[in-house]
């Protein structure tokens, strides 16, 4: 067997508004901390505005070995409601494929990347901007980072274009 420790990701429960406070003292405390978040839209002052938003509202990923002492202590930092655990004596980390999967759609600033299997005719939801929530399809890809789409407004068919990010395909 290999005395490797035996690293695993968790996930903590934030306390309202308490991601900054939780990830600094995390981050004091010698922990590794994940936050994916993606850009939406938030309506301010009537106007829309493109905005991070966390991919998982209120909660955050955390990363330590369960077999060695301290982890307890992320339950009494600042910024964290409690650790999300089926059992508090034997923590069983996240599956490794999962976190693995996610952590490599995000870049280093933990902004979710869009996906590149994008083709001409698939599905989309938009999912920021006038349009969130539309369904509509690819009607070309003009570049690598927009999309081009044909919306129909008002009983008229109009071309748009909208970034990456914008978007989420329907599976």
């Amino acid at each position: 067997m290999s005395d490797a420790p035996k690293m695993g990701w968790f996930v903590a429960q934030l306390r309202p508004n308490g991601l900054a406070q939780a990830r600094a003292h995390l981050r004091r405390q010698r922990f590794d901390s994940f936050s994916p978040e993606r850009i939406g839209s938030q309506s301010f002052r009537g106007r829309l505005m493109q905005k991070r938003q966390p991919l998982f509202p209120g909660y955050l990923f955390v990363q330590f070995n369960p077999d060695a002492p301290g982890w307890t202590a992320i339950n009494n930092t600042r910024g964290i409601a409690r650790l999300l655990l089926q059992d508090p004596r034997r923590p069983r980390a996240l599956p490794q494929s999962l976190m693995a999967g996610l952590q490599a759609r995000c870049g280093p600033d933990e902004l979710v990347k869009p996906a590149d299997d994008l083709e001409v005719g698939d599905q989309i939801r938009i999912l920021s901007g006038p349009f969130a929530d539309f369904i509509t399809q690819i009607d070309h890809l003009p570049d690598s980072e927009r999309v081009g789409v044909l919306l129909d407004l008002m009983g008229r068919d109009v071309r748009t274009s909208l970034d990456r990010g914008q978007i989420s395909k329907m599976r």
